[in-house]
């Protein structure tokens, strides 16, 4: 080497070096300074749905994303970012519905348009004032009353005219509330809500995964980081085909019929259904949340199955005995609580029910529909 390289040698690792070193600087800036930013703040709100390609008809959840086009997450923000009422304002010829609940409101096995919220907005209803109505899904396939009720916390920030709330006993006994995922990670958007309303469930639950500073630089963040990216590139697919969960040739249907014993509901035995264990209370937080937004709710249909020992029970969930008491107690609790509320549960024959003993056959949602229709247009008309 001569005497004029080895100066420009040097030069060049001393510029590789500062680069490094200021690179590596700036990362660990950026990435904790993340730290700063409350729990629960994001950029989910920042998608390519509803600008390169459409949003999603449905609120994503998906377990097999390559067929489904779809996966679940937990970011709120990030949910509600892909979906299509995250398009544009509201618009003042609008009537806007939004439905929250579970899997059968989301439309497990059902196309978009089979679902509920697909045949009202094919129903051509109009209010008296002439807007059009139309209808969001916002379910989401999990039986939780306050996954529901936080769901419905951020669905307000879209101006609803009506909530429709399908509910069934399985979403209501209190030692659930807080199990399923998206409620456990999400306690800076779920505890509030229980101390706001004095709720009767533990804000310090277990279940509950509380976010570290760790988790919230860059580095902790990059499972949520991942998926949103993941998303998006499956909004590609989702535009291309409107595949958005996977429609098996073949599934198991739902159980029809069942052991002369088998009378538990979860861990309780008849005679009596604890009623003081069921989160009665959270229906009447949504109505306070919802404000001047009328909310209407459903006791959705349930399978009633004429197999064997359905004498016994109407279903996998449930036993007579509980579910009775349930229906008693809630058409009650209605009437107590002034609750906009219909009972709709044996509204869709056995044979109307896909894999769950609460999924409907593209029938089954049509016969729903029709049943509710009375009301929901009294409802849109008051």
């Amino acid at each position: 080497m001569t005497a004029e390289q080895q100066p420009e040698k040097k030069r060049t690792a001393n510029f590789i070096r500062n680069v490094l070193i200021k690179g590596s600087l700036l990362f660990l800036i950026l990435n904790f300074s993340l730290c700063l930013i409350p729990s629960g703040a994001n950029l989910g709100h920042v998608s390519l749905y509803n600008l390169v390609f459409p949003g999603r008809a449905r609120l994503p959840f998906g377990e097999n994303p390559t067929e489904a086009y779809n996966l679940s997450l937990y970011d709120i923000e990030t949910m509600f970012a892909s979906h299509e009422i995250n398009r544009s304002p509201k618009s003042p010829e609008e009537f806007r519905i939004i439905l929250i609940g579970d899997s059968a409101t989301w439309g497990t096995l059902l196309h978009p348009e089979e679902t509920l919220s697909g045949l009202i907005n094919q129903g051509d209803l109009t209010t008296t004032d002439g807007r059009s109505v139309r209808a969001y899904n916002l379910a989401y396939p999990t039986m939780s009353l306050i996954k529901d009720l936080m769901i419905l916390d951020n669905a307000l920030t879209f101006d609803p005219d009506l909530i429709l709330w399908p509910v069934s006993l399985e979403s209501f006994p209190k030692n659930t509330q807080i199990v399923t995922p998206l409620v456990a990670h999400n306690p800076e958007r779920v505890i509030p809500l229980i101390e706001l309303f004095d709720l009767s469930l533990d804000g310090q639950s277990e279940h509950f995964i509380e976010s570290t500073s760790w988790d919230r630089t860059l580095i902790g963040q990059r499972r949520a980081i991942l998926d949103a990216i993941q998303l998006q590139f499956y909004g590609v697919l989702w535009a291309a085909t409107g595949v958005d969960q996977t429609y098996p040739d073949d599934y198991t249907p739902a159980q029809r019929d069942f052991e002369a014993g088998d009378v538990n509901f979860k861990n309780w035995s008849p005679p009596n259904l604890p009623l003081d264990q069921m989160a009665w209370e959270i229906l009447d937080s949504g109505v306070a949340l919802a404000g001047d937004v009328p909310v209407l709710v459903i006791n959705e249909p349930i399978l009633i199955s004429e197999g064997k020992n359905g004498d016994v029970r109407y279903n996998f969930f449930y036993p007579r005995w509980a579910y009775d008491q349930y229906r008693q107690a809630m058409n009650e609790y209605a009437e107590d609580a002034a609750l906009a509320y219909i009972d709709l549960w044996d509204c869709v024959p056995s044979e109307a029910f896909t894999n769950s003993a609460l999924h409907l056959t593209p029938e089954g949602s049509q016969l729903f529909y029709q049943a509710l229709k009375p009301t929901l247009e009294q409802m849109i008309n008051p």
